[in-house]
């Protein structure tokens, strides 16, 4: 089984659409576990009114907001995943309906899945989040359209889709194309290093040092890109205080594996 740890911090009507979109799946054998780093009562009004029609299990955690604490929250989720895969998705973004399918068909024991995704304009964002329900038919009709204008950056990687193969294989850590918002590994893996750190606080490069310490322990990391892509809201930059910090911190961590 698969669980989806959805990561949110008060923007409902965002998270509204990416439950829509899980709605919409074409493989249903995962559950969903919503990591919620201190969102107000209207997401949890929200998620309320979502479970009952939704098709899929929604389990929704919440931690009292102290500033930007998801490694906290993740970790938490990973704890109360029943699946043996874990899928990490934010609540920024949209998944098209063979998400889960695509990300089941590249896992691999001994692998992580470091996915991708598609960036959204704030025009279009504005325009989606207008819309009473995501439709991705109705969102893939405009598809050329959205690309000319500048409303998605990348139109190919939404309509070719390529399998698994060892080009996907990353021979190093590098930390390009790391995103938090859509990645994947064994819950197993993931306990085995403790999941995220905890003293990583403030926006910034949690993922990396996540992964970067998956790879140390010998999981092999490969792209999901051409495959799992996530449409992902426009918003505007979060506070990225403590984001230097945190990557000098990665940073140390390579130079010593180095040595």
């Amino acid at each position: 089984m698969i669980s989806i740890l959805l990561a949110t911090y008060n923007w409902p009507q965002a998270l509204k659409l990416c439950l829509e979109s899980l709605a919409t799946q074409t493989d249903t054998h995962f559950e969903i576990i919503i990591a919620d780093d201190g969102s107000t009562q209207e997401t949890k009004q929200l998620i309320e009114t979502i479970k009952h029609g939704h098709p899929i299990t929604i389990n929704h955690l919440w931690q009292e907001d102290q500033g930007f604490r998801k490694t906290l929250i993740l970790n938490q989720a990973i704890d109360a995943a029943h699946g043996d895969y874990l899928i990490f998705l934010d609540g920024d973004c949209i998944v098209q309906p063979d998400f889960v399918a695509r990300h089941r068909a590249l896992a691999q024991k001994g692998y992580l899945v470091t996915g991708s995704r598609v960036i959204l304009d704030q025009s279009l964002t504005t325009q989606l989040l207008s819309w009473p329900s995501w439709d991705f038919k109705r969102f893939t009709e405009k598809l050329l359209t959205y690309r000319l204008s500048g409303g998605i950056n990348k139109y190919w990687p939404l309509k070719i889709k390529l399998g698994d193969g060892s080009w996907r294989d990353y021979q190093k850590f590098v930390w390009r194309r790391i995103k938090g918002c859509n990645m994947a590994c064994w819950k197993a893996d993931a306990k085995a290093i403790n999941g995220f750190d905890e003293t990583m606080t403030g926006w910034g490069h949690e993922d990396a040092d996540f992964v970067f310490r998956l790879q140390r322990h010998h999981i092999k990391r490969k792209s999901g890109s051409w495959s799992t892509e996530v449409l992902h809201l426009f918003h505007e930059i979060h506070d990225q205080t403590n984001a230097a910090e945190n990557a000098r911190r990665v940073r140390a961590m390579i130079q010593a594996k180095a040595m």
